[in-house]
């Protein structure tokens, strides 16, 4: 958007502000309103590698989930694993 003038910030005005002019702007900015989140006790897990399965499936299941679109696969795997979470709890 800034290569085509369509962006509508003042990046030289924010880039001569203070650390603590741009945290007083963003606090006072309504749309940021109890936005306020402690990075310190955020912590990320990075994703389990997903295993490499070779395996037959029936013609008409696999086109079912194929004529859903991209990403039929991470739904193939979004069914089994609600199906291991529910055997899971009973």
């Amino acid at each position: 958007m800034q290569m085509h003038g369509q962006d509508k910030s003042d990046w030289k005005s924010a880039a001569a502000m203070s650390g603590k002019e741009i945290e007083a702007a963003v606090a006072e900015d309504d749309d940021e309103a109890g936005m306020h989140i402690d990075w310190s006790s955020i912590s990320a897990e990075p994703p389990r590698p997903k295993a490499v399965l070779n395996m037959r499936i029936d013609y008409e299941v696999l086109e079912f989930f194929r004529s859903q679109g991209k990403g039929y696969q991470k739904k193939i795997n979004a069914v089994l694993r609600s199906y291991v979470e529910q055997k899971q709890r009973h």
